[in-house]
């Protein structure tokens, strides 16, 4: 069982009208899900306010920021940045009779604040100051600050206030970064630094000239509102989760981005023919008549993801239970027996559980400490192994991380960077049929109940078109002929009450679950 160095990767999107859901595959399993929601106001990583300093806590060297969530922001010194100062002067100078331009080109960078300073001689209660989300609120603690603020390009990352512009230490040529810092340092206004990123790597000037404009726009797109008012504000997003995703991830192995919304579609494929031109053709509308996720298999894979009990290959499984302070993840042989070596059994399953344990920790996104107990393994080549492998693994990971080698009891520790709650998907539901009774009227009678329905909606209501939602199992019930020459339930209903049925099947729906629908698609029950 070798790492794969490069897997395929798809990007689905569900585009509805108040949410977007973005599921990334790689080859056909699902690995990441993300969800934006228009409704409501979110406190999302790279988003830049203007905040108002609450507190300033000398005994932390950090401040409490309010930035309008219900929970403070906290700020620490040493996430002021070096030319905090610059940004302050220019936060209070800009007013709307500026000339904003020039007014951003006069201020002076330096001098830079010192590493061991105090917070106290910087802040003051009242303070309005510019800051950037770089951790998201987790349960009871507010967002986490930096007033460095940043631009994030698939290219280049812009960076306001800054003089330095670095090269990725990815970028192995000598000539090429030679090339890149020549040229980004040539096209970049006064007051501006860079991060210029791997993915520079042989791109034109065009495309760097494109990006680094774009960025720019955003940047001083705020300052018209920054100067109509000092009050606590969002200045900017930074991009929608979708754009991001592909702003970091975005490469060859990318297969296919299919999403089921013109809109949707349209802004993604002109971001990509930005960024990655050669790659625009993978980007596809979805028409297919089936839910988008359903039709991908995400929601059956959502279901068996994101509980309690997590199954794995011939009869293995994982029980995985987050808490305040840590995850921990319990592995379980089950019933699975490939061999009579007891030990190559067990290396086996934990090399499985090591997948699927990675899987999970991007799949909902865990942070923090991550506690492992696999199946004790006598063998020290095979703890040896199972810690590379799992090492490996955790190669692809976006989030920073460290995984520590197996004790003598079993365990491995895995720290991963934690930027955002612990994404929970509640796979249980309360049944339709018995309302959470736990008792229901007999399935023998089932088509009695239904036909009852039926001829209300057929006979005295007159409504003569129907859609019948069943689950697959009770789907296949209704459509059974009985006999050799006999008719299944909806043929005899249809024929009895002189109507038309059209049965559909929904995969999310429990065994006996069955609604009816008129033909404009108004739920009758």
């Amino acid at each position: 069982m070798d790492v794969e160095k490069e897997s395929e990767k798809d990007l689905i999107i569900d585009a509805e009208e108040s949410e977007v859901h973005i599921a990334l595959l790689e080859n056909h399993r699902l690995v990441e899900l993300n969800k934006e929601t228009s409704a409501g106001r979110e406190f999302t990583i790279g988003d830049v306010y203007l905040g108002k300093v609450k507190k300033v806590m000398p005994a932390l060297n950090a401040a409490f920021v309010d930035i309008g969530d219900e929970k403070e922001a906290f700020i620490h010194y040493l996430d002021l940045g070096l030319y905090f100062n610059a940004f302050d002067e220019f936060v209070r100078k800009i007013n709307p009779n500026t000339d904003f331009a020039q007014l951003y080109a006069s201020i002076k960078l330096g001098p830079a604040l010192e590493k061991e300073g105090r917070i106290e001689k910087v802040l003051k209660v009242g303070q309005m100051i510019p800051v950037q989300i770089v951790k998201e609120p987790i349960s009871t603690k507010g967002s986490r600050l930096t007033a460095e603020i940043s631009l994030a390009g698939r290219n280049i990352v812009l960076l306001p206030f800054a003089e330095k512009v670095s090269i990725s230490q990815k970028i192995s040529s000598k000539e090429e970064k030679r090339r890149l810092e020549a040229l980004v340092r040539s096209i970049l206004p006064a007051n501006y630094g860079a991060i210029i990123r791997t993915a520079a790597e042989g791109k034109n000037a065009a495309v760097l000239v494109a990006e680094l404009r774009s960025l720019i726009e955003k940047w001083e797109g705020s300052w018209k509102k920054l100067a109509q008012s000092k009050n606590v504000q969002l200045l900017f997003t930074e991009y929608s989760k979708t754009t991001t995703i592909l702003r970091d991830l975005l490469n060859d192995s990318f297969a296919h981005i299919i999403v089921n919304s013109e809109s949707a579609y349209d802004e993604v494929k002109r971001y990509v023919s930005i960024i990655s031109p050669e790659l625009s053709n993978i980007v596809e509308l979805y028409k297919g008549k089936d839910p988008i996720f359903d039709h991908f298999e995400i929601t059956r894979q959502i279901k068996s993801s994101f509980g309690k009990v997590v199954p794995m290959k011939q009869g293995s499984y994982l029980v995985i239970e987050t808490t305040e302070a840590l995850n921990v993840v319990d592995v379980n042989s089950g019933t699975r027996s490939k061999t009579n070596d007891q030990e190559e059994n067990t290396f086996e399953v934990n090399k499985y559980a090591a997948e699927e344990i990675a899987r999970q920790l991007r799949l909902r996104d865990m942070g923090g400490i991550v506690i492992v107990d696999f199946i004790d393994m006598e063998s020290a080549d095979h703890r040896s192994a199972l810690f590379k492998y799992m090492t490996d693994l955790m190669a692809g990971d976006r989030a920073k991380h460290n995984v520590l080698p197996l004790t003598k009891f079993g365990l491995m520790q895995i720290t991963r960077q934690r930027i955002r709650p612990v994404t929970q998907i509640d796979t249980t539901e309360v049944c339709p049929v018995c309302h959470g009774t736990g008792r229901i009227t007999s399935s023998l009678v089932i088509d009695e109940q239904i036909e009852r329905r039926l001829s209300y909606y057929a006979a005295d209501k007159n409504i003569k078109n129907l859609e019948l939602k069943v689950s697959p199992i009770l789907g296949a019930y209704l459509t059974r002929k009985k006999g050799f020459m006999g008719s299944s339930f909806i043929t005899k209903w249809m024929k009895k009450y002189s109507c038309k049925i059209k049965l559909t099947e929904v995969s999310s729906f429990s065994v006996l679950q069955n609604e009816f629908y008129d033909s404009a698609g108004n739920k009758l029950d």
